[in-house]
């Protein structure tokens, strides 16, 4: 199967996503609307020499329950999950799974965004139990 190479995130309010991720990730976006000819923001996650994806930000065409606009769920990579977690919550997002240690290997939870949709948190942590 083909690597992924980019992501979208649906939105009901862009401008509440836009400052959520920012807040939360210290993502940055670019407006990408007039090559998209909708409104469209390119995401940053990091700098190019670091492992990752970008991706982008669009406002959601239908709604999230049961269409399927909301089926795939991107995880990101911290140091310090507790304080991901505490970030998220302060931001308005939810803990939809909570931090679970995944035995020798890293912590893993699961939250909302201010959209309503679901992404994991990932710290690697060989000691996790």
């Amino acid at each position: 199967m083909p690597r992924v190479v980019h992501f979208e995130i649906q939105a009901d309010d862009v401008e509440r996503a836009k400052a959520f991720d920012t807040a939360v990730s210290g993502w940055t976006f670019e407006d990408y609307g007039p090559m998209a000819g909708s409104e469209y923001w390119g995401i940053t996650t990091g700098g190019e020499d670091e492992p990752g994806i970008n991706g982008g930000l669009l406002g959601r065409s239908a709604p999230a329950t049961g269409t399927g606009v909301n089926a795939w769920v991107g995880t990101v990579q911290v140091e310090d999950f507790d304080a991901t977690a505490a970030a998220i919550e302060q931001a308005g997002g939810v803990v939809a799974l909570p931090k679970t240690a995944l035995t020798g290997m890293a912590w893993q939870g699961y939250f909302l965004d201010t959209e309503g949709n679901t992404f994991g948190v990932h710290q690697a942590d060989p000691e996790a139990r």
